[in-house]
């Protein structure tokens, strides 16, 4: 029954590492900057990180969405780690939440990926003492969030400070030291008392059609590597992206960005030979003729407008930069001249999922289509490379992935999986979530000692009204992006927001941690609290349409659109009513904030 209480804060709920976003939402609207950096970044290593980039499930389930829009909840943790994070440059705030809890532990454990799921878990084992040693297989930490997030969705420095302020707890880090070729996964299970593996799914997925093989034709994840390590992809002038995700959208802007990710390249020398001046003549020309568009970028995907997998942001920054989009079309073959390739046909799609929602795409055999190409992207998924393991490592599921159970624990003792190695791609926050759960089952399995839930009660609120305040009837603060025209070279798109339009956006939260609470044996049905409440979300209906007793009476309260008005609080006449918050798992005592 206590369980409600948490899942009735839907963001909270929503959140894989369970940040209480509700409350340091709450704080910004209050001024207490620095209780809200903290609430955010007491789950979550990589809080800055996610303030530019997380997927934010919180905002999915965000309850002023069923009114409105749900809060820029990603916006506003930007606009705290800005103020006190690991890119503000004064001080270490985070220091308050992520310093080691205890004394050094003699047991050694071995962390396989340095990408988010690697280096979450690193973060907390080392909090509580452990001896922890990344072994990642190129030359920087950072995995996936470096090598395939664009770096104008997330600058460089702040993500390279993050991992710093990991390492800084006293990680050891083994760059260049990849499974199966520099270390076997044997010789790690005899260094460690335990292993997790958080190996990436770095491997694109292929198309088995006529053409496949020819020059010119890219798989997503490999070209977004390559480009944010350094190296010169040329695609020439007219790309096309195959597929309608998230990883599709970020190849094709990165691909209409190629002649600033080669500029990025240029090493002193050449930058001092050519003169600064002329560089920055010819990276001005460059991104004029990208502009211009001497370079045309086109997604093609299977799936409608409204289909596609990408999030609706992410779509509109790609359409807003003049990126075209042709739906309901399959690839049917690559064509190639002299074995390069100049073209892709295409197929009509007719349905992408079955009745029962399942990926099941039909086509039309005598649709077919044409578009010209220099360079055909495939982003239709990615895989793990499970090879790499080799013969003593942990079974591997049908999927090519690691297999786990519950825990997380894999088929061999002390072995441990999580992120992309066990679930194939995932999102950042569920990467982190599933490193910090991992260090909790390690954890566990050397002591015996569990991070228990926290034991809730209801604390009930004296200071609750906004009845003079129009939090209910604000629209959302549109998040901050550079104008198209000013998005040249690799600065980030997306902007933080000002002060006064993050206490303005968080003003707008319904504060969900707040629950209204009857106390039936005062109440009186008198339905005065029906009558009051703005949204008529107040019923008073037989208790058997409710799944009780015959011939009593049930009151209602419909939570998905409740405003926290805290009027029908203030009708009733017996004070059966109040407001509480509950204390209980994930949720400090935030009473000082509401």
């Amino acid at each position: 029954m206590l369980q409600f209480y948490d899942e009735n804060i839907p963001c909270l709920a929503a959140c894989p590492v369970h940040t209480n976003a509700g409350a340091y939402v709450a704080a910004i609207a209050d001024g207490d900057d620095l209780t809200a950096y903290l609430t955010a970044r007491l789950p979550n290593p990589f809080a800055s990180a996610c303030g530019r980039v997380c997927a934010a499930p919180c905002e999915d389930a965000c309850r002023r969405g069923e009114i409105d829009s749900p809060i820029a909840i990603r916006a506003l943790k930007r606009f705290v780690t800005e103020k006190y994070g690991v890119e503000a440059g004064a001080g270490e705030a985070w220091r308050q939440v992520a310093a080691p809890t205890g004394p050094d532990r003699p047991e050694s454990i071995g962390v396989i990926g340095g990408g988010p799921a690697g280096m979450a878990c690193a973060h907390d084992l080392r909090r509580h003492g452990y001896r922890i040693t990344v072994y990642e297989a190129t030359s920087q930490l950072g995995g996936m969030m470096k090598l395939g997030i664009p770096e104008y969705r997330l600058d460089r420095d702040l993500l390279e400070a993050e991992l710093q302020a990991i390492v800084d707890l006293g990680v050891d880090v083994h760059l260049n030291t990849k499974l199966g070729e520099d270390v076997s996964f044997a010789e790690l299970m005899a260094r460690h008392d335990a292993l997790f593996i958080a190996i990436g799914a770095t491997l694109g997925r292929g198309l088995d059609i006529e053409g496949h093989e020819s020059d010119g034709v890219l798989k997503a994840i490999e070209f977004l590597i390559n480009a944010n390590q350094g190296y010169e992809v040329e695609v020439g002038d007219r790309v096309i992206v195959i597929g309608g995700g998230d990883v599709a959208m970020d190849a094709a802007r990165t691909a209409l960005r190629r002649a600033d990710y080669e500029a990025a390249t240029m090493t002193d020398a050449e930058i001092e030979a050519e003169g600064r001046a002329g560089m920055t003549e010819a990276l001005d020309a460059a991104r004029t003729a990208t502009r211009a568009g001497a370079a045309q970028v086109t997604v093609i995907s299977l799936e409608s407008a409204e289909e596609m997998p990408a999030s609706p942001f992410e779509l509109q920054e790609a359409a807003e930069e003049e990126i075209e989009f042709i739906n309901r079309r399959g690839p049917a073959r690559i064509l190639a001249e002299n074995g390069k390739v100049v073209g892709l046909e295409t197929i009509g799609v007719t349905s992408v999922f079955d009745a029962d929602g399942r990926f099941a795409p039909t086509f039309d055999p005598d649709d077919l289509e044409v578009y010209e190409a220099d360079t055909v992207i495939l982003a239709i998924g990615q895989a793990v490379d499970v090879e790499a393991i080799g013969p003593h490592g942990p079974a591997i599921s049908p999927r090519n992935t690691i297999m786990v159970g519950d825990q997380l624990g894999t088929s061999l003792d002390m072995v441990w999986a999580g992120g992309d190695a066990a679930f194939g791609p995932r999102t950042l926050i569920q990467a982190i979530a599933d490193g910090r759960r991992a260090a909790g089952e390690i954890h566990e399995k050397f002591t015996g000692e569990r991070a228990a839930d926290a034991k809730g009660e209801l604390v009930e609120l004296q200071q609750f009204h906004r009845l003079t305040d129009t939090y209910d009837r604000e629209d959302r603060q549109e998040v901050p992006t550079l104008p198209t025209e000013r998005r040249v070279g690799l600065a980030e798109v997306e902007m933080g927001f000002t002060e006064k339009q993050a206490r303005c956006e968080a003003a707008r939260c319904l504060r969900c941690f707040a629950n209204i609470s009857l106390d039936v044996n005062k109440c009186v049905l008198c339905a005065l609290c029906a009558d009051v409440c703005p949204l008529d979300l107040i019923s008073l209906v037989p208790s058997e349409e409710a799944g009780g007793p015959v011939g009593s009476t049930t009151l209602l309260l419909d939570e998905r659109a409740c405003i926290r008005c805290g009027l029908c609080i203030e009708r009733c006449p017996p004070d059966a009513l109040s407001m509480s918050v509950w204390t209980g798992v994930g949720v400090p005592k935030i009473g000082a904030l509401v």
